[in-house]
């Protein structure tokens, strides 16, 4: 060796993570567990929500997308105030907003009232997610120990989804559909007298500037398409609609030009121009459209046409929930000795299996059952393998940015799950209905808007009149069932043609 040769001893490895940096886990468990149950435990009450405040259609969709509309339109800008002033300090602002706002959401007496409350809930818990996972990277420095945090992170969605129907089916068992909304605060309490014990305050030194234009143009962007998609299911092509279409077109466009422009862009929009990138997400967001759609219309015909109790429902699904958790933690090994354009598209054919299933099961429980299952393998599957390739393909120092991309795609397909399927199970459910000779013309009127709407008319008109209206709004909405789900198995077949296209034929990282 040369004299003059220096050699420079290799960096110390990052210090172990020890159990106060796993208790803090534990506390970040509890927002992600949250927000998932709060995605699937809502389908569940929206009948009893239906019953007692009598939203119009257009509203009992609102009332499901107001929430996930406007957590997806603000997790950018929320990651981004959490880097300026803290994250931790987002957190528990998020969690003190949330849990105040759930209670007035639990005894709201009017369904425009509720739709705001929801809204208000979306701000809060935009300021929850973000901050979850750019704290798990402030506390776990050392890889492996990172890599199996942020594992354990993400299973409480699947956890959250699980426990979801049980959870709010046994309060609706019982109490009334505020209840749903009431059991938020409880969780959030451990982690706001936990937080600032456990986890420590971390902020980006060089965060980019808030642009308040971009945060403008991202929501002039989602509410008028995701209001045009709902205005075209009730009200069927208007010149508003064509109106609410361009517009959200449109500042779409002014919002990429602007963070192209930008040196520090709210979103950096060449994240998309990697194929695999684009493609990953692309795939996780018609997954989670595929998911949310088939819950919105099951949830709906398991309670008001086969007649189960919201508990008995609850339980009915969660076989297809659990298949889900397990998929999602199998396919990593699997993953690693197969390409992912292989993988995904084969995993979704069991989730098309289970809508066309369900399009020709006649409605028997049963059939509904194992369709859920399969319809969980195959989502289960494709998400973990799209979310690791989110991350994985994105350069390493834009792995933040990712991570929001990747938690916005997810609430936008909550979003669209519910608005695309749903609102096509409503336009067909109004189209196949044919009412009985010689009802009131109120009931004729609140059955037109929902099924819910149309048994609680039955109920109040009684007799052989009422059954008949009960039996042909039933048959109206398992009509529009077959239909609505070979549109949901269309959707999950161009997420696997998406699949097979773009994410190449390397292997998940290990």
């Amino acid at each position: 060796m040369n004299a003059n040769t220096t050699t420079h001893p290799a960096p110390p490895a990052p210090a172990k993570t020890g159990w106060r940096g796993w208790a803090g886990l534990a506390v970040l468990m509890l927002p992600a567990l949250l927000v998932s149950v709060d995605n699937t435990v809502l389908s569940f009450a929206l009948p009893q929500i239906a019953l007692d405040l009598e939203p119009t259609s257009a509203e009992q969709l609102w009332i499901i997308d107001a929430y996930p509309l406007v957590l997806a339109a603000l997790l950018v800008t929320m990651g981004t105030l959490g880097d300026r002033y803290g994250r931790r300090r987002m957190l528990l602002l998020g969690a003190t907003g949330f849990a105040v706002v759930s209670v007035l959401a639990a005894f709201a007496p009017t369904a425009g009232l509720l739709i705001a409350a929801r809204a208000g809930l979306g701000v809060f818990g935009a300021m929850l997610m973000p901050s979850t996972l750019s704290l798990l990277r402030t506390i776990f420095t050392d890889r492996d120990q990172r890599r199996l945090a942020v594992a354990v992170w993400a299973t409480a969605f699947s956890a959250g989804a699980a426990l979801g129907p049980i959870v709010g089916g046994s309060l609706l068992e019982h109490f009334a559909w505020g209840s749903v909304f009431l059991m938020s605060v409880p969780v959030l309490i451990p982690l706001l007298v936990l937080a600032p014990i456990l986890l420590p305050e971390s902020r980006d030194p060089n965060p980019g500037r808030i642009d308040v234009v971009s945060i403008v143009l991202s929501l002039a962007t989602m509410v008028p398409i995701v209001y045009g998609i709902k205005e075209l299911a009730v009200a069927g092509i208007t010149p508003l609609v064509g109106v609410l279409f361009v517009a959200g077109i449109l500042f779409a466009v002014l919002f990429v030009r602007r963070q192209l422009r930008l040196p520090t862009p709210m979103l950096d929009m060449r994240l998309f121009r990697q194929g695999t990138f684009a493609g990953a997400l692309l795939v996780n967001l018609l997954s989670v459209v595929a998911l949310v759609g088939f819950l919105y219309f099951v949830a709906q015909h398991l309670q008001l046409v086969v007649g189960l109790s919201p508990m008995q429902a609850g339980w009915a699904l969660v076989p297809g929930l659990v298949a889900m958790i397990v998929a999602g933690l199998t396919v990593v090994p699997i993953a690693k000795r197969v390409p992912p354009r292989v993988l995904v598209p084969a995993a979704l054919v069991f989730s098309v299996g289970g809508y066309v299933a369900i399009a020709f099961g006649a409605g028997d429980l049963a059939v509904v059952l194992l369709a859920f299952i399969a319809l969980g393998i195959g989502i289960g599957m494709a998400e973990t393998v799209s979310n690791e390739l989110v991350l994985t393909t994105a350069p390493p120092e834009k792995a933040g940015a990712a991570s929001a991309v990747s938690e916005t795609a997810y609430e936008l397909g909550a979003v669209l799950g519910t608005a695309i399927l749903g609102g096509i199970i409503t336009a067909l459910y109004r189209a196949k209905l044919v009412l009985p000779e010689g009802l009131p013309p109120a009931a004729a009127e609140a059955a037109r808007e929902t099924l819910a709407g149309a048994i609680h008319a039955a109920e109040g008109v009684g007799g052989e009149l009422g059954a008949a209206l009960a039996a042909a709004a039933s048959h109206a909405f398992d009509a529009g069932i077959v239909i609505t789900a070979l549109i949901g198995a269309g959707l999950v077949v161009l997420a696997g043609v998406i699949a097979a296209a773009s994410l190449g034929g390397s292997r998940s990282k290990p």
